[in-house]
């Protein structure tokens, strides 16, 4: 029998497998892919990822701060001009990315990164 329940719901992008023992012996989760021991259920663990990023134009003196829950895509977007805002200052280049489970947590950094010290971390990047 296979559990299957959303940690936090919402929309967003969903990873993670565990199998957890019903004895709840510490270090006994089987490799991904094998049979649990009879002792063991597989439970599958939704985790919503948000990833706030910063990007840097190649050619003008911009940054552009944002979230999203896939980072691959959301660049690609940006470097082929999707973007209103960010179009102007084509190509970019990641000089930042971390990533939350909480939506708020990932805002609240979003927030921070777009004030005078958070502008100032990542300039310090390079």
């Amino acid at each position: 029998n296979s559990a299957i329940s959303c940690q936090s719901g919402g929309i967003g992008r969903h990873v993670g497998f565990k199998i957890q023992c019903l004895q709840g012996r510490v270090g006994s989760s089987p490799t991904f892919g094998t049979k649990p021991p009879g002792n063991c259920t597989r439970r599958f663990y939704f985790v919503l990822v948000y990833i706030v990023y910063a990007i840097r134009s190649r050619r003008r003196n911009y940054i552009y701060i944002g979230m999203t829950n896939n980072l691959i895509r959301r660049y690609n977007q940006h470097n082929r001009g999707f973007n209103k805002t960010s179009r102007p200052y084509l190509p970019f280049s990641i000089v930042y990315f971390r990533s939350f489970t909480s939506r708020q947590t990932a805002r609240n950094h979003e927030k921070y990164l777009k004030s005078g010290e958070g502008k100032e971390f990542i300039k310090s990047l390079g």
